[in-house]
């Protein structure tokens, strides 16, 4: 219902024709739209405002599009299709665009990537030769969805080139593999690696944490282990023993090579049901820093760092992907606890087996922070 409204307008509009000044409350009418809510609440006002932002003149693009990093997705939308449409009718009308302003505007790392992102959409539509110019400059930007083009052109140049020289093409992938961020792009560039007989090592470029110590089984009888505090959570000795599910339990040695740092709990424990067990790691960070822990799990969890809560989910076998959940830390210098507890379920069918995570830790971008006590890396290429 949203998008046939949103779309309604922006036809409405594209039809309608007009002289397009820029009006002079333009900050009120965009704050309108800012104001928009989920399930529609806020929308008939949003569409008003856009029918007013839509028509202003092209001075109007820089505000729009600094407007976008204060705003939720849904206004993001409103914004995005106001946007458009200026631009579209300037274009048909041969009126000119700000296209020095915009151009700085996209140079301009300070700004939302999104609405980066969305400006060099637009110059690619208003002048595609010399904005494709300017991919190969995005190849360290924080913006992750710019970075990504500059990345896919390496990649290609690195396909062109193993016909003629494995040496020039081993190159162009270790670029890319420096930059590139997207899991689908690190695993395209993975497989070149192994066509050409190259090791790579996943784990340390991601930065999966590979060695832990676990302790377990302790019970998760009708979901209850999620909320229930077992010791380990009271601080951590890794000589102690517990009572666990069904007998004592102490800390033992779980290193994972899988190449997406997945820590299996089914191997050291069996493929048990109705169990909680955790696992703690030791990450010592060379300053203190801001920093991103990006857990992929099926699971019920909850983490730790240093003895604080950082998040928890309680839900089971709703899927697991690399960087499922982003979650904002601060590393101090030096050593570092993170505990993580993993529930597992009572369900018995095939798709339930796995009781496992993969954690890593990256900056914003998605870039690994390395810990200074990281061993060498056993995992293999897959």
């Amino acid at each position: 219902m949203r998008n046939c409204l949103l779309t309604a307008c922006w036809t409405l509009t594209l039809a309608s024709s007009g002289h397009a000044d820029t009006p002079a409350d333009l900050a009120k009418q965009i704050a309108i739209i800012q104001a928009v809510e989920p399930e529609g609440v806020g929308n008939r006002n949003a569409a008003a405002a856009f029918q007013v932002l839509s028509r202003s003149g092209a001075s109007s693009l820089l505000p729009l599009l600094s407007a976008i990093e204060a705003s939720n997705p849904i206004a993001r939308n409103w914004l995005r299709a106001s946007i458009e449409v200026i631009v579209e009718r300037q274009i048909a009308s041969g009126d000119p665009l700000p296209l020095d302003a915009l151009r700085n505007f996209l140079k301009d790392r300070d700004q939302s990537p999104a609405a980066r992102r969305l400006t060099f959409e637009l110059m690619l539509s208003i002048e595609r030769e010399a904005t494709e110019r300017m991919i190969p400059s995005f190849i360290d930007d924080p913006s992750n969805e710019l970075r990504r083009d500059a990345v896919t052109q390496i990649i290609a140049q690195g396909k062109r080139q193993m016909a003629g020289s494995m040496e020039a093409a081993a190159q162009s992938y270790r670029q890319a593999l420096d930059a590139a961020r997207d899991v689908d792009q690190i695993q395209e560039i993975a497989k070149a690696f192994k066509e050409m007989d190259l090791e790579i090592d996943l784990p340390r470029h991601f930065g999966f944490l590979t060695d832990w110590k676990v302790v377990g089984p302790f019970h998760n009888l009708e979901r209850a282990g999620f909320a229930e505090k077992f010791a380990p959570e009271d601080g951590i000795d890794l000589k102690a023993t517990y009572e666990g599910k069904e007998a004592e339990v102490k800390w033992q040695s779980l290193s994972t090579m899988d190449p997406y740092g997945k820590v299996d709990l089914n191997k050291p424990y069996g493929k048990l049901k109705e169990v909680t067990a955790y696992a703690y790691h030791q990450f010592d960070s060379g300053m203190a820093r801001e920093a991103e822990l990006r857990l992929g799990c099926k699971n019920a969890w909850k983490i730790w760092l240093n003895g604080k809560l950082v998040f928890g989910r309680d839900e089971y076998h709703r899927g697991q992907r690399i960087d499922q959940y982003k979650m904002p830390i601060e590393l101090l210098k030096g050593p570092n606890t993170i505990l993580v507890k993993l529930c597992q379920n009572e369900q018995k069918q095939d798709w339930t087996v796995q009781w496992e995570f993969q954690l890593r830790v990256c900056d914003a971008t998605g870039a690994a922070i390395l810990a200074t006590n990281r061993g060498v890396s056993k995992a293999t290429q897959e």
